[in-house]
């Protein structure tokens, strides 16, 4: 079986997609098209379960992550901040991205920001910021997930000069809200959320385990915000 390329090599190779042509858009058969729909309504339902109530604004991508675009956005202003999802990289039931604990995933990323969708850069700048940076770093590791396995409590770090929005930005992954080590669920969520090289390079000594714990112990997970201390 060939092996999936590193991260390091696939980040720095700053792999996409090919541009999409009419060729690549290809017609699901209508069978897989009627179990995809009934999929995104169970997908959909299970990460509102996990996540709350899905706001009624989507941001949409043109072209469509199939055939080499961006993902589409998914908000959840729940609690304190947004959770921001993707629902692209599992169209079918075990297909797609899985890990050693989910048969197949979403990704979802989290900021202490509330949302704001209406507000325009100028108008609320920290939101926008927020949002695209998450938006970069969904985007990048989506395509990767499909080349390797990426299984909660494990880092990754970007290369300083991959792109001005997230070059050398540092993740740690989990489960959301939590998983079971022992038994593979049918589908999950993979947090994806970034942290300080301080605190990437203690998860890496002691284990993700570890960092995630003092992280929660602090109150910043899950969120990617860093206007914060390090907890290490």
């Amino acid at each position: 079986m060939k092996k999936p390329m590193s991260l390091f090599d696939f980040f720095r190779k700053k792999t996409t997609m090919p541009a999409p042509t009419k060729e690549k858009e290809q017609a699901m058969p209508e069978a897989d098209e009627k179990a995809a729909g009934q999929w995104h309504k169970r997908k959909s339902a299970l990460m509102e379960e996990r996540l709350g109530k899905a706001h009624k604004r989507v941001m949409h991508a043109i072209p469509s992550y199939a055939i080499g675009g961006s993902l589409d956005l998914y908000y959840y202003p729940n609690g304190a901040g947004t959770a921001i999802a993707t629902k692209e990289l599992s169209e079918l039931p075990g297909q797609g991205s899985s890990n050693h604990v989910f048969q197949c995933y979403e990704l979802v990323m989290f900021t202490r920001q509330p949302l704001d969708l209406d507000a325009t850069e100028d108008e609320n700048p920290a939101f926008w910021e927020a949002h695209a940076a998450i938006n970069a770093v969904l985007n990048a590791i989506a395509r990767y997930s499909a080349e390797a396995t990426l299984d909660p409590t494990e880092t990754c770090q970007f290369p300083a000069d991959y792109s001005p929005t997230v070059g050398g930005r540092c993740l740690i992954f989990d489960g959301y809200p939590s998983y079971c080590a022992d038994e593979r669920a049918e589908f999950g969520l993979l947090a994806v959320i970034e942290v300080f090289p301080s605190e990437m390079e203690y998860a890496m000594e002691h284990g993700g385990a570890e960092l995630l714990q003092r992280l929660k112990a602090k109150g910043h997970y899950p969120y990617s915000d860093l206007d914060r201390e390090p907890v290490v």
